[in-house]
């Protein structure tokens, strides 16, 4: 078996990382679940961001589930549309909170939902687009932006994979109704495991705060939402009041104390990521490789390879050369390509079939990502770039 000399992630924990955490366990007593530590990157999240609220979790994917299930109960039952290319809790999530999903097809130079695909989508029945920043890109146009603002429909994006990616030069995440965030150990920070959900509305905040703990009203900051709950239901005690079947995604303050510690270093890093990027794709064959791809704004995850022609022999070379070089890929990008293939999606009602969204199956039969991380340097790339030429 070949060497793994190119590892597809890294582990963004840093030295000075553990010893904060060390220093913080050797406190005499300290605070394990979430806390002090938790509400501070909250609010430090929030200013860097530039929005109102964030409400932090133990994962990206629980950031997910507790969106939609917020989306349900504020705006009740109907449609979200969604990206065939994503991670596979965007669409699990919508499934879980009763919403029933629509897929559209994406943009190749984003990776994200194409916008005349996601308009001619809506129906009257459309809540919200859920749309994901993929790999870095900036997913987001100003005609998506205004054609939802003009329907009444709601923007949800996933940010799990794009954290300080930029559209007008604002961050995206600061344009939705809510969106989502991941603090898996190899994104552009981490807690280990985390993940976030960022809004402007305060009502979905106090939503999200209580369905985040078990639904318990407690967590509300709303004294009159409490004083509602008491009065409707005399005979509970008032620190066991549970308004919504939700369940435990509480994170812990070693995730807060981690995040912060992180949250530091976020840009200097994105900032090599994406001359990483801009590298890369510099030394490709623009005859072979797709070379053109949404730039501006990128605040990139992973090197994202795509053959321009649909050509499985050389598919195949391409695999074979990298495994040969020790360098760690994944086929079809974020999430592992095309969702509508994925066996948990056979059940559900109307699905499309794999190949109603082309440019998606494209990008799950001929593409690929490889690792991207800020100590890489650009005599890696090169070299990678050689190889890749070479075939």
């Amino acid at each position: 078996m070949t060497e793994v000399v190119w590892p597809l992630m890294k582990n963004n924990i840093s030295r000075s990382d553990l010893d904060a955490l060390i220093a913080y366990l050797k406190q005499d007593d300290p605070k394990l679940t979430h806390g002090p530590l938790v509400r501070t990157l909250e609010e430090e999240w929030s200013k860097w961001l530039g929005v109102s609220y964030s409400v932090m979790l133990n994962s990206g994917a629980s950031a997910n589930d507790l969106t939609m299930m917020a989306l349900k109960e504020l705006e009740g039952g109907g449609e979200v549309i969604v990206p065939p290319l994503t991670w596979v809790s965007d669409i699990s999530s919508v499934i879980r909170a009763g919403l029933d999903p629509v897929f559209a097809d994406i943009d190749p130079y984003s990776l994200a939902l194409d916008t005349k695909s996601v308009l001619n989508a809506v129906t009257p029945k459309t809540k919200a687009v859920f749309i994901t920043h993929v790999l870095g890109y900036n997913g987001l146009t100003d005609e998506l932006i205004n054609g939802l603002k003009e329907r009444h429909i709601l923007l949800i994006e996933d940010v799990c994979e794009s954290h300080g990616a930029l559209h007008n030069g604002k961050k995206v995440g600061s344009f939705g109704w809510a969106s989502n965030f991941s603090f898996y150990y190899a994104h552009h920070m981490t807690t280990i495991e985390g993940g976030m959900v960022s809004t402007n509305d305060p009502k979905l905040y106090d939503t999200l705060r209580i369905m985040r703990s078990h639904g318990m009203v407690r967590e509300s900051l709303s004294e009159k939402t409490k004083e509602k709950y008491v009065i409707e239901n005399p005979e509970l005690n008032p620190d066991f009041i549970f308004a919504y079947a939700s369940h435990n995604m509480r994170p812990t303050e070693l995730s807060g104390l981690l995040g912060l510690e992180q949250l530091k270093r976020l840009d200097t890093n994105n900032l090599k990521r994406t001359r990483n990027l801009e590298k890369f794709l510099s030394v490709l064959d623009p005859e072979v490789f797709r070379t053109e791809f949404k730039v501006q704004g990128s605040s990139n995850y992973a090197l994202t390879l795509v053959l321009n022609s649909p050509n499985i022999e050389k598919r195949d070379i391409v695999e074979k050369c990298l495994k040969q070089a020790g360098i760690e890929f994944r086929r079809g990008l974020s999430g592992g390509g095309n969702q509508l293939r994925q066996p948990y999606l056979k059940s559900v009602k109307s699905i499309p079939k794999p190949e109603s969204v082309p440019v998606t199956e494209h990008i799950h039969h001929y593409s690929w990502y490889i690792g991207n991380y800020p100590e890489l340097s650009h005599d890696q790339i090169d070299w990678l770039g050689s190889i890749l030429k070479a075939i």
